[in-house]
């Protein structure tokens, strides 16, 4: 059960103690109302029904309950912060709650999917996935993500850009997808280790197969074999990173210019050696396909067998489980990237399904994200009770996806959501290019403290010390918090639309929260608002708690 508790519980300022309170009485108390009628998004997708069927023959066996459907505002603020990594504005939660449409669930998801956020946050979601947030020396963190905005833009295919991703050489700016295996190339050309980290980063990524383990030794407890590691190995030593200088005339050095993902002449096999001292080789094998080590070009045919000619589509299935992972907050197989015999998913059939159907939509991401978003799955509340409150993933269950499992927000979502929510980065700010600076600096700052590393499962944000300060005292929560002209607080504030105490609770709820407080809740924060000698503290008080409790920050 998601329950609300604030790391502000410990400020002195007693409108806190008791929006805190309010809270956290309104979230427990949700007890969900089992689902006891056919739900639909309003999709005719064929594929959804049996999706849904598949998730539903699970919850019979296991005998559970599923939770009921989540209330369009619980839903709303999900979907935003999934598709497009942020949170809907308070305009945006009206126009969604006000609209009667049966099927208007459905056509939100395509709205979003339509929506340049989308393009923006599947940016940064693959280029930390591909690079990590701290961009290794002499990469290009903008041409990758240049490659990679124009292809989710034009919903290119993933085995196309799964292609050049493997296949891609030149300037790492002129042909962004270089920048994946450049920053996996550090160190001596020469040194049995340089291509080692491409070879295990690529495998891990893009084919959900860690055979990274196998590297020294054959892998105790999975069917992964040391040789597999060096077959694909063998790939990419026809590859090397090229740095390039340039003399700059002002400090009489040489600086960095650009660099290159370059042709390499190697025809040989690769030598490794196996923990009894005995030397074996390996040539470029993928899985039972073997490539000829005289091939002019073997990450070219790499590319080829894992885009076009792998009749398992492992590439399809590796991007089906963490699609699903992505949106349900666990995958079919834990880790997500690691899939295999070794490590059975937890509903396979639907898992070989959905890499068929997702081949057969021509590798569509955005048809794959409309299955996962209009399943029954998706859409039911995070809240549990009696009947599945041991569907528990986070204990080591396998997940029967009976509810919506909660997702704390990554650095990305947390810091745009609270910009969406409060204006501000407008506030007090004169122009354009103020604002932006402005915008830049706090964004640095979440990443610094809230970053963390791309590869945690589900996320990053850990409650530590800095990041609760940086929550409670930073200058983002500050400005947003000032009342300042520009801010959403402002306008609520001298908008005679919301002239009423009671509205303008509503309308900072709305803001932070996707949701109207309870009677409850509004009954006790107004009381306390005016019994507040000054209220412009008493509503900067309430906001701050909203912006600071767990049901902010979490994904529910």
């Amino acid at each position: 059960m998601l329950r609300v508790s604030n790391p502000i519980r410990f400020a002195k300022r007693r409108i806190v103690l008791v929006a805190s309170l309010a809270l956290v009485v309104q979230v427990a108390l949700g007890t969900p109302v089992q689902a006891d009628t056919e739900f639909t998004t309003g999709s005719a997708d064929p594929l959804i029904e049996f999706i849904n069927q598949q998730i539903g023959q699970t919850w019979e066996d296991n005998e559970v309950k599923p939770s009921a459907v989540a209330e369009d505002a619980e839903w709303i603020r999900r979907v935003y912060l999934d598709i497009v990594g942020r949170i809907p504005s308070a305009s945006e939660v009206k126009t969604f709650l006000d609209d009667e449409d049966a099927a208007k669930r459905s056509k939100m998801v395509d709205a979003l999917l339509a929506n340049p956020d989308f393009v923006r946050n599947y940016t940064e979601v693959w280029t930390n996935l591909l690079i990590g947030r701290n961009t290794p020396d002499r990469t290009s963190r903008a041409g990758l993500q240049k490659f990679l905005r124009e292809s989710f833009a034009r919903n290119r295919p993933w085995n196309e850009i799964v292609y050049d991703l493997t296949t891609a050489e030149g300037h790492f700016e002129e042909n962004g997808a270089v920048n994946f295996i450049l920053a996996q190339l550090q160190g001596n050309v020469n040194s049995e280790d340089y291509h080692v980290e491409a070879t295990a980063k690529l495998t891990r990524v893009l084919l959900a197969m860690q055979v990274q383990c196998t590297q020294c030794h054959n892998h105790p407890f999975n069917e992964w074999k040391q040789n597999q590691f060096w077959e694909f190995n063998s790939f990419f030593r026809q590859t090397r990173r090229m740095d390039h200088d340039k003399y700059d005339p002002e400090t009489g050095q040489n600086e960095d210019d650009y660099s290159e993902l370059a042709y390499r002449d190697f025809s040989g096999p690769v030598y490794y050696e196996m923990r009894n001292g005995l030397v074996q080789v390996a040539y470029p094998k993928f899985f039972d396909v073997e490539v000829s080590p005289t091939a002019p070009n073997r990450r070219e045919e790499l590319g080829k067998l894992m885009a076009y000619d792998d009749p398992n589509h492992t590439v399809a299935r590796a991007m089906v489980n963490r699609t699903w992972a992505h949106f349900m907050g666990y995958g079919f197989t834990r880790p997500i990237d690691d899939m295999g015999p070794h490590n059975p998913a937890s509903h396979p059939e639907l898992l070989d399904r959905l890499g068929e159907e997702f081949v057969k939509s021509g590798y569509d991401v955005k048809q794959l994200i409309r299955w996962v978003c209009n399943t029954e799955a998706y859409n039911l509340t995070s809240t549990f009770g009696k009947h599945n409150d041991y569907d528990n993933p986070a204990a080591g269950e396998v997940p029967l996806f009976s509810h919506m499992y909660v997702k704390t927000m990554n650095a990305e979502q947390l810091y745009d959501s609270l910009l969406i929510a409060t204006n501000a980065h407008k506030s007090g700010a004169g122009n354009f290019a103020q604002v932006e600076q402005q915008r830049e600096r706090w964004l640095q700052d979440f990443l610094r403290i809230f970053g963390g590393n791309e590869e945690d499962e589900p996320t990053m944000f850990s409650g530590s010390i800095p990041q609760a300060l940086l929550m409670m005292n930073g200058p983002l929560v500050e400005k947003a918090i000032s009342a300042e002209k520009g801010g959403y607080l402002h306008t609520v504030l001298s908008n005679p639309q919301f002239r009423s105490d009671n509205n303008r609770v509503q309308a900072l709820f709305v803001s932070a929260l996707g949701r109207i407080p309870t009677r409850y809740e509004l009954s006790k924060l107004v009381g306390a608002i005016n019994s507040n000698r000054d209220k412009l503290a008493a509503y900067q008080d309430l906001y701050w708690a909203l912006l600071n409790s767990n049901e902010f920050i979490v994904n529910h």
